[in-house]
């Protein structure tokens, strides 16, 4: 079978939810083997999970931490994508922006986190512009380089047939540049979580962030773990659910549209 053949639904969820088991086997008998409270069990953490739950605490922190996110993401896309473009299409932008585009790439998050900070106040919005200044770069780069690929042949055949501007951006260049804005859009969710968290650690008093610095202070792994199973149980539900199908109607798009 050729490694670009997609294998049916079906199968693709069975080899995803026994991996998934055979990781909580691992993590079973890991704990069985170290006997320690540093490695708690999956029902000890199930139980705490369920007790975040049941007290409100969970949905809590965890709808703080998706509002962040969400916020964050929006904006890095829209003004990554537009920086993106800009620069991909416009050899006088690239070299004017490009100089500050290499010094935002390599500033450490954790110095613009303290900077919004002291700047803005211990505020959400301050944590949403520290989230998505760090988010930024990365999509231009990527957008960018999708500019850069278009076929510009492609283009010249719009115009050839008197196709308006809009519709050449819509049915000639943005099919080309989905692969990229998808490639934007899923190394931006696994970094926006990420730094939300560091975020919410530092300067909030509410989300996900805020509440494993809580449960680190009372060294409760198993309140650490719970909330990190949660966290992966939406993220993956956002990569399959949303992020997938996105992608699929994408390629379609691309090569029908």
């Amino acid at each position: 079978m050729s490694s670009n053949v997609r294998l049916p639904a079906a199968q693709q969820f069975g080899w995803r939810l026994g991996s998934l088991l055979g990781l909580l086997l691992i993590w079973q008998l890991s704990a069985l083997w170290v006997a320690s409270d540093e490695l708690p069990p999956p029902a000890q953490v199930w139980q705490s999970l369920s007790v975040e739950w049941h007290s409100g605490d969970l949905q809590l922190h965890i709808s703080a931490t998706l509002r962040r996110v969400v916020a964050a993401f929006l904006v890095a896309m829209l003004l990554g994508t537009a920086l993106g473009m800009l620069m991909g299409s416009s050899r006088r932008a690239d070299a004017l922006l490009d100089s500050w585009l290499l010094i935002a790439l390599n500033i450490p998050a954790l110095v613009v986190i303290i900077l919004c900070y002291l700047w803005l106040g211990l505020s959400d919005t301050a944590a949403v512009i520290a989230v998505a200044l760090n988010k930024i770069p990365t999509v231009i780069v990527t957008v960018r380089e999708g500019a850069r690929a278009i076929d510009r042949e492609l283009l010249d055949v719009g115009r050839a047939f008197r196709l308006s501007r809009s519709k050449r951006f819509w049915r000639i260049y943005l099919p080309q540049l989905s692969p990229y804005l998808m490639a934007a859009a899923r190394s931006g969710l696994s970094l926006i979580w990420k730094i939300v968290l560091v975020v919410e650690l530092m300067g909030r008093s509410d989300g996900v962030g805020f509440q494993l610095g809580v449960f680190f202070q009372f060294f409760d792994i198993a309140s650490i773990l719970a909330y990190t199973l949660a966290f992966g149980a939406i993220i993956l539900s956002i990569e399959y659910l949303l992020v997938q199908p996105l992608e699929r109607r994408a390629n379609r798009w691309r090569q029908h549209g």
